[in-house]
């Protein structure tokens, strides 16, 4: 099963017993700890030994630096150290990385910061000033990377275990958060896909193709708009106006008369009054044919006005004092 590798880079000789200690911290979370004095990185011949270093944080998945007060072996760039160059190569490949420095030396920093001209100041806590200026370069990048003051290697251990427990926690919810996205994106294909449905069921009803016309009735726009309009909790469904007559009868409905030149002879028009309250549906003539039959719309076809159902209290007539019984 593979492993998170974690690279640690410092000097080694003044942090070598804290080194040990994060070795063990790093393998007890069931991880694979990168140290150079146990051989983890393999040197070839071809170039500068350093040089396999950079090349092996490439194939790490975290950077721990820790930086002390020597300043270490000078890299072949005679302005950082090698364990500079390590970090500055981890930050160039965008790899995780979690920097701690020596309160002891964090602490001489505001020293260095107000004698930074001063070529004859020695400091107590780092063997060159270099190290402040390589402090300052980093504090100053772009990009934040999580710094720490330690004093012990338990200081260390428990800051990453805190960070790597987050880490894994965030990398939870992305998981979930990308199986969201992915039901999402599937959504949006299935509306797609039943949108060029639509379009074939409305070109292929036109040629008159029995099933298509089929599956067009059984998805009517009307039917919906009555089932909401009325609060109807089952299915609506008829397919002539006779059986949407004898439907809306069982709900108490009668049919309206109205002369032939009427405004409402566009409509057939029914009526409830329940409560004082007269309930009214308008249907235009024009979605059914001649002979009754309910016409085929498809959505983009549909306009909700050809179905008017509205409510209003009836009027009622005023008791006049002549009509009381006493």
């Amino acid at each position: 099963m593979a492993k998170p590798r974690v690279f640690i880079s410092s000097t080694y000789y003044d942090l070598k017993n804290l080194r040990a200690d994060l070795d063990r911290f790093i393998r007890e979370q069931g991880y694979e700890a990168i140290l150079n004095e146990h051989g983890n990185i393999p040197y070839g011949s071809e170039k500068k030994l350093e040089e396999y270093c950079y090349k092996e944080i490439e194939l790490c998945d975290i950077l721990v630096s820790i930086i002390g007060g020597r300043f270490g072996n000078e890299s072949s760039n005679k302005k950082y150290s090698i364990s500079q160059q390590e970090l500055k190569a981890a930050i160039e490949l965008n790899k995780p990385i979690y920097i701690f420095i020596e309160k002891n030396v964090l602490a001489e920093l505001k020293t260095f910061e107000k004698n930074r001209d001063n070529e004859h100041i020695k400091y107590a806590s780092v063997d060159d000033k270099r190290i402040y200026q390589f402090i300052e370069e980093v504090q100053s990048l772009p990009v934040g990377n999580p710094i720490a003051p330690f004093e012990t290697a338990s200081d260390i251990t428990i800051y990453l275990k805190e960070q790597w427990a987050g880490l894994f926690q965030r990398l939870l919810q992305e998981s979930s958060r990308q199986m969201e996205v992915r039901l999402i994106e599937d959504m949006k294909e299935m509306i797609t896909t039943l949108k060029q449905m639509v379009t074939f069921l409305s070109s292929e009803k036109r040629k008159g193709d029995h099933t298509v016309l089929d599956i067009l009735l059984s998805n009517h726009p009307i039917f919906k708009q009555i089932k909401t309009s009325l609060s109807i909790p089952y299915r609506v469904f008829f397919t002539n106006l006779e059986e949407f007559c004898s439907w809306i009868q069982q709900r108490s409905f009668t049919q309206e008369d109205h002369e032939p030149m009427d405004d409402d002879d566009l409509f057939y028009i029914w009526n409830n009054t329940h409560n004082d309250i007269i309930t009214t549906i308008k249907i235009s003539k024009s979605v059914f044919e001649e002979n009754g039959k309910l016409k085929i719309f498809t959505p983009e076809e549909w306009n909700e006005t050809l179905v008017e159902i509205f409510k209003e209290e009836q009027e009622t007539e005023p008791l006049y004092i002549d009509d009381a019984p006493f």
